[in-house]
């Protein structure tokens, strides 16, 4: 059985954003307010079914997906690009590709204890960010 990434994750670091962000071509401005946010990821997990949501006072982001299957996924919560993503298990790890204009691109997400691992990578920058679990 995958791990139970169901609830309410708070975020408590959040470790080269910018970089990730400056590869994504993201403007001056918005790297500015994004770095300093704090947000908050809510998931609904049934089964190899998610529902993601992430959460801040700028910009707010759901993402929906099925473990195995290909979908196109306007990033508008970072950079406004179309991506064909998969997301795939690695034993309880979740491990998303995504195939666009950005070569290197997706992420990884897993769960230690009560904490939410996410790592980020385009290009040759990478980004970790990790959560709490609030509920």
């Amino acid at each position: 059985m995958p791990a139970d990434y169901n609830g309410r994750w708070e975020m408590v670091s959040n470790e080269n954003f910018e970089d990730v962000m400056k590869a994504l071509d993201i403007d001056f401005a918005t790297r500015k307010i994004a770095n300093h946010l704090h947000q908050t990821k809510v998931i609904v997990q049934n089964g190899d079914k998610f529902e993601t949501k992430t959460l801040s006072t700028f910009r707010n982001y759901e993402v929906n997906f099925t473990i195995g299957e290909e979908f196109e996924e306007q990033t508008k919560g970072l950079d406004n690009r179309k991506v064909k993503t998969l997301v795939t298990w690695d034993g309880d790890k979740l491990v998303c590709v995504q195939k666009g204009e950005k070569e290197n691109r997706g992420w990884k997400q897993w769960i230690e204890g009560d904490l939410l691992h996410l790592e980020i990578h385009v290009l040759d920058k990478v980004c970790h960010q990790v959560f709490k679990k609030s509920q």
